[in-house]
């Protein structure tokens, strides 16, 4: 599919009513509305493009871009790239989405660490969100105790100073330390005891920015029953 036919595609799909409820969302500038299930159905019908990804970016517009991370090819992303992309970031819809690509590269903590403590606001958000889904990525196999501990404690004492997705951001990094296992969810639970409440402004939106300490006990309750259930499954086997 040649960038013109994406474009065209991505118009057609796109709805007036999906551009209200994406802006309400923070989204802003050229977007066609186009709904997740659908950019799905052009994922599966594209599959991996990195040339058509690239040229997706360059649009400039939100859908066009959304699309561009998961047609991506994570293992052709440069860091240098990255970097690029990063800062054109302009609304949390598209920093998730982004960092969900990120999180695929193998260089996920390596621009974590170059993006944590950057000002810009979805720069940050950007680095904590992949630190959340590489923690999250094989129960956080990837993640090495003392850096969760001290990016946990790092977490807590600096929350409250960051910009308004960040701190969201920051949250949800570190409820997904804390359910890698359960040393690390008690460090988690009594960082977010020394932290308090997280204010985030979530707009028109009904979205909220939930307890850290209660999220990190349900998720780990979650997974441990996923687990009992697939242990279950596997002597029923034999």
């Amino acid at each position: 599919m040649t960038k013109d036919q994406a474009l065209a595609a991505l118009r057609k799909a796109g709805t007036a009513q999906n551009v209200k409820v994406y802006g309400r969302h923070g989204v802003k500038g050229d977007a066609f509305g186009v709904s997740y299930a659908e950019l799905g159905r052009l994922h599966k019908t594209i599959g991996t493009d990195h040339g058509l990804a690239r040229a997706l970016w360059a649009t400039g517009n939100h859908d066009a871009r959304v699309l561009a991370t998961m047609i991506a090819d994570p293992g052709a992303l440069t860091a240098r790239e990255l970097d690029a992309w990063v800062r054109e970031l302009d609304n949390y819809v598209l920093c998730d989405a982004f960092s969900a690509l990120v999180a695929r590269t193998g260089k996920g903590l390596a621009r974590y660490g170059a993006w944590k403590k950057r000002k810009g606001e979805f720069v940050a958000a950007a680095a904590y969100n992949v630190l959340a889904a590489v923690a999250c990525y094989r129960d956080g196999a990837e993640i090495d105790p003392g850096f969760a501990r001290a990016e946990i404690d790092e977490i807590a004492a600096t929350i409250h100073d960051r910009p308004n997705r960040t701190r969201h951001s920051m949250n949800q990094a570190l409820i997904a330390l804390g359910a890698v296992d359960d040393a690390l969810a008690q460090h988690a639970k009594a960082a977010a005891k020394r932290m308090g409440k997280v204010e985030v402004d979530h707009g028109q939106t009904s979205c909220k920015t939930p307890d850290a300490a209660t999220y990190i006990d349900q998720t780990r309750a979650h997974r441990e029953k996923k687990a009992a259930k697939a242990a279950a499954k596997k002597k029923a086997r034999g």
